[in-house]
């Protein structure tokens, strides 16, 4: 590479590892990456025809049509490819050609030489003779190098390798004669090659090859690839498949994908089909394992045995196993590549929905703590209340209220939008467990966010009055339950040791008092930790409100009765299933402000009954969202000032910490620094980022909220933040770089307090996406209808910004296919009602896919 070349390639680098770290969003560029790398094509010169960098660009065609997974795949691979050029530029002082397709050469990191020689003594076996958990190297005539590629992305038996799915399909399937091929059209054409000539030298080196049909000739052209000139031959008939261009007023095909053509249209695997194309890495050539893959589907496929019975396959309508594995790697046409991915998504749900609903019936079936609900203690809460309740908030109490009086232990989601009211519905369970004399525990995701919660708590239950039924009230409840005819007559240790766990020991009434609420965060001083703990231990303490301390092993409860988990989404599977076992089989129940769609409630919530806060409490302030541009910044500054002379405050929110080189846009530093010393030097302006300690981040945000700043600058950190009923205005710079869910949350911030608020979006962006996005956000504050926007525009992956802990990975199935996901479950459910344990010898093997699905899940969670 010449230097101008090599700066260009390192500029295009730089931009696609940028895209990669902010998540394959497709936002780095203000175009989206497509438009980016047409214009970068057409100004980079020699650069953009380096084969390497022509490798590259062909990863990334259709970039935003891709899911994230092929996204992040397609971006991986380029990035590699261009890498390889500096790797070969730093060995020899002239970049050599790439390896033929047919005959790789060796990858430039192989395995360990154990490992090769371990490989290369392992027995060989054809694959008739293997099953789907042998190893690749067994495959007698396997390329060990091809192996090594493959393991290297983790594929390492024929198990794998089925599963290892295309990210995409290149549809070259339309076949023309010479003289109908439309220029900018993917075409397919077949015919005997007249001509073959090489011209050039080094770099500049080029293969011509002419192909021609009874309706005229064209012109196949293959840069830097000297031995295409011993591969084909005049005489030859090929078929060759790609782009249609047009070069000095003649049309060509440019570095086309070819392979010599056999009248058996199943023969034909990189050309005249719709080609598959498979995640590869260095050391990978497309069409070598392609036609590795393509021995290994057509032996093995027909053979693979299927872990839905017949019945259960021809009431869902689905493709048998092997045959859908075998249509998604090399599909006859549209329909059948559609038929299998119904399959093979449809299976995913399947796994997740009786992996969810076994969970559910589990819980179920435990000995829970039924509560006696004291209509007149609920009474006295409403009250209490400044406000009346929802009718949605009446709803989801009523839900929980029948929940918590049945045996078994509640376990369900409290699901509401932004300011819906969701602390006073778990605070309505909560004083029902202290009343039913058992304690309650609320865990939340940071401690500015639990101090704020014990706050609200106490200010509304230390006024309630609480008869003290305590042990013994308990012991009633067991009996007036019947508890002891859930268990063998003759168990009477498992009552005593139920019993014992829960200290029952009669006491007479003690009498009304408030609800006495306790915060237990890691900042606690050593003393006041001490007495928390003791308090707790003892009983004395009904209410806890905390953060993860409330898991440690030093947390020890009395008598636990109802867990509350703060922003579900936050927290993992082991995290709360520590806490849940703090007491004996507590009820739980867990929220989120992030509104849900379905399909999402039902994949990530499935094993939790739901309930939905719909509805906007009275009161609460439409807030007003506009978007602007970069160069109406000014207009933003002036409302803003107008705000806080009216004695307001304001949000102000970047996309990133630091200042970025590749980035055109603010950070909160620069921001922070801005603002302050620019724009409003006669203002309090403070910084909030995700990289400051956690004792400095609650210590900024409580001096907000007292009121010790006017404008506060921060990152998504403040996303999960607390109230500030004086925030009456948010500033969203880069707003194009946020989902919607994200920026709904955003949103939320302000609003709070009885002042009209403000939204304001600062974005340039002419994606189509982002406009999208934003557009919706403008129209509407109902966070469900964001909801489903959003996982429609930008997929699951992206739409809690990270992924939840312990959630299965899709390789399949789209999360917004609603319908596939609720028969999966009707499915699910039939046989599980048939079949609770999955024992009988017809769903042996849907037992240990479904064990192996969750495995895997937990693993990477």
């Amino acid at each position: 590479m010449t230097e101008v070349e090599r700066q260009q390639v390192t500029a295009l680098g730089k931009t696609l590892a940028a895209e990669r770290r902010d998540g394959c969003a497709d936002r780095v560029t203000d175009d989206g990456l497509s438009a980016f790398l047409r214009q970068w094509s057409a100004a980079a010169g020699s650069a953009a025809r380096l084969p390497a960098v022509q490798r590259a660009i062909g990863w990334l065609v259709g970039y935003d049509g891709m899911t994230l997974a092929e996204r992040d795949q397609a971006l991986a691979a380029a990035i590699e490819e261009l890498r390889s050029l500096f790797q070969a530029s730093r060995n020899t002082p002239e970049t050599p050609p790439p390896p033929a397709p047919e005959q790789p050469a060796a990858p430039r990191r192989t395995a360990p030489r154990q490992a090769r020689n371990r490989a290369a003594q392992m027995p060989k076996h054809s694959l008739a003779e293997l099953d789907l958990d042998a190893r690749l190297e067994q495959i007698a005539h396997a390329d060990l190098r091809l192996v090594s590629g493959f393991r290297r992305l983790g594929v390492v038996t024929i198990r794998d390798l089925l599963y290892h799915f295309p990210r995409r399909y290149d549809d070259v399937s339309r076949r023309r004669s010479i003289s109908e091929l439309q220029v900018g059209a993917e075409e397919t054409v077949i015919g005997e090659v007249t001509d073959v000539r090489t011209i050039g030298t080094g770099p500049k080196l080029r293969v011509r090859v002419e192909v021609s049909d009874e309706t005229g000739s064209i012109e196949a052209i293959f840069f830097n690839q000297r031995w295409i000139a011993q591969q084909i031959k005049v005489g030859q008939t090929i078929a060759l498949s790609g782009k249609v261009t047009v070069f000095g007023g003649k049309r060509q095909f440019s570095s086309p994908r070819w392979e010599r053509y056999t009248p058996d249209p199943d023969a034909l695997l990189h050309t005249g089909r719709l080609v598959p194309i498979h995640p590869l890495t260095q050391g990978l050539h497309e069409n070598q394992a392609r036609r590795f893959i393509k021995q290994v589907i057509d032996t093995i496929t027909p053979r693979v045995p299927d872990h839905l019975p017949p019945h259960r396959r021809e009431q869902a309508r689905l493709l048998p196993l092997g045959e859908a594995l075998a249509q998604i790697h090399f599909p006859a046409n549209r329909e059948q590549l559609d038929a299998a991915r119904r399959r093979l998504g449809f299976d995913e749900f399947l796994f997740i929905q009786i992996g969810v609903l076994q969970r559910k019936r589990l819980w179920q079936q435990e000995m829970g703590l039924p509560f006696t609900i004291d209509t007149q203690v609920h009474a006295e809460l409403q009250q209490r209340l400044p406000f009346q309740l929802t009718t949605a908030q009446h709803r989801a109490i009523s839900e929980i209220f029948a929940d918590l009086q049945r045996p078994s232990p509640m376990a369900r989601l409290l699901q509401g939008d932004v300011g819906s009211g969701k602390t006073v519905v778990a605070a309505a369970a909560l004083l029902q467990a202290v009343a039913n004399g058992f304690q309650g525990a609320l865990m939340a995701p940071t401690e500015i966010l639990a101090e704020q919660h014990a706050k609200n708590l106490k200010q509304l239950l230390s006024r309630v009055r609480v008869p003290r039924k305590t042990a013994m009230a308990a012991g009633e409840v067991y009996q007036q339950a019947d508890w002891r005819a859930l268990l063998d007559p003759d168990d009477a240790a498992k009552l005593a040791e139920i019993v014992a766990i829960l200290g029952m020991t009669p006491e007479e009434d003690m009498g009304g008092q408030g609800v006495r609420v306790a915060l237990l965060t890691g900042s606690l001083g050593t003393r006041e930790r001490r007495r928390v703990l003791e308090g707790i231990a003892r009983g004395e303490i009904d209410l806890v409100v905390g953060t993860h301390a409330l898991i440690t092993e030093t947390v020890q409860f009395a008598q636990l009765g109802l867990v509350v988990v703060d922003e579900q989404h936050r927290f993992g599977v082991e995290q709360r299933l520590r806490l849940k076992n703090k007491g004996c089989n507590p009820h739980m129940l867990v929220m989120t402000a992030t509104p849900i769609p379905r399909t999402l409630t039902l994949t990530i919530y499935g094993d939790l009954d739901v309930s939905v806060l719909d509805e906007r409490p009275p009161g609460r302030q439409e807030i007003r969202t506009r978007r602007i541009s970069r160069s109406e910044r000014e207009k933003a500054y002036r409302h803003i000032r107008k705000q806080v002379a009216e004695g307001r405050q304001v949000y102000v929110i970047c996309p990133l910490v630091e200042e970025s080189e590749k980035l055109e846009l603010p950070s909160a530093e620069e921001m922070y620094e801005r603002l302050q010393r620019e724009v409003f030097p006669d203002l309090r302006v403070a910084l909030l980022h995700g990289k400051m300690p956690a004792r400095e981040k609650d210590e900024v945000m409580r001096a907000f909220r007292d009121h010790q700043y006017d404008i506060l600058v921060a990152t998504a950190v403040i996303e999960v933040g607390i109230d500030v009923p004086n925030a009456t205005t948010i500033v969203i710079e880069g707003a194009e770089r946020f989902g919607l869910a994200q920026l709904h949350q955003f949103r939320g911030r302000v609003g709070r307090g009885n002042h009209q608020s403000y939204c304001i979006l600062i974005s340039d962006s002419d994606n189509q996406q982002s406009r999208e996005r934003l557009a919706a956000l403008e129209q509407t504050t109902d966070g469900f209808k964001l909801a489903e926007i959003d996982l429609q525009l930008r997929g699951p992956g992206e739409f809690f910004g990270t992924r939840q802990s312990g959630t299965p990975d899709l390789k399949m199935a789209q999360q917004g296919d609603t319908r596939l996901l609720v028969e999966a479950r009707r499915l699910a459910e039939a046989i599980l009602n048939d079949d609770p344990e999955l024992a009988r010898p017809e769903h042996h093997l849907l037992r240990q896919k479904v064990a192996a699905f969750w495995s895997e899940a937990l693993q990477a969670g």
